[in-house]
């Protein structure tokens, strides 16, 4: 499986077989009618559809590895104007549960096509400026990180104050075996922490307050995920 696809909600794994139209696929998964936006932070870009229809396509900056861009199904719900700074010209926020993202501009152009951010996409000023202009609020924005959904390109190590969408399936797993009661909101805070460290005890792991390989495979987590 080539990659994830992250539509409506839920997280659809499909096999992009040679010479298979990309359009195919994603009428197969189920595309909105309405624009949406699509993001490949392995490919640094962004993709703007109506329907199956491309309007436009922006190279991107994408998050550095310890600040990883978030990776889901997320609407934009809110936007600003400012003079050029460090955002650009334009802002759409994201309503990611755990923390602060958006889709912008830089005054940093030569970041773009590469792993610069603290999570946010990063655009070019005038790239921004019309995606902006293009896109009402609540337009559905799918973020890709790789082949295996919410974990990316790999099984990272978590540790207390990571926010990411890794923790949020660990957060699920957790809750299915009786070690966590919160909700899934994708921090590593200190009810996660506590559930990690009884699981890591019941499982017979080593006392570290870190969701490793080995607890990974204990939860059932593994990269065909």
């Amino acid at each position: 499986m080539r990659r994830a696809f992250l539509l409506l909600g839920a997280i659809v794994i499909l096999a992009a077989c040679a010479g298979q139209q990309p359009e195919a696929v994603r009428t197969a998964a189920g595309a909105p009618d309405s624009k949406w936006i699509l993001i490949e932070t392995d490919m640094k870009r962004l993709t703007l559809y109506q329907g199956t229809s491309v309007i436009a396509r922006y190279p991107i900056a994408a998050g550095a590895w310890a600040t990883p861009s978030p990776i889901g199904v997320f609407y934009i719900n809110g936007r600003f104007r400012t003079e050029m700074s460090g955002f650009g010209t334009r802002f759409l926020s994201l309503n990611v549960p755990w923390g602060k993202y958006g889709i912008h501009g830089t005054n940093r152009p030569e970041s773009i096509g590469g792993n610069a951010s603290h999570g946010c996409i990063r655009l070019r000023v005038q790239d921004a400026e019309k995606l902006y202009a293009q896109t009402p609020d609540w337009t559905k924005v799918v973020i890709e990180g790789g082949a295996y959904g919410p974990l990316g390109d790999s099984l990272r190590p978590l540790r207390p104050g990571d926010r990411c969408a890794a923790v949020q399936l660990v957060q699920r797993r957790l809750s299915q075996q009786g070690f966590y009661f919160g909700s899934a909101d994708g921090v590593y805070g200190d009810g996660t922490s506590r559930a990690v460290l009884a699981a890591r005890k019941k499982y017979g792991l080593s006392d570290q307050n870190v969701v490793d390989y080995a607890l990974y495979a204990k939860l059932g987590i593994a990269l065909f995920e």
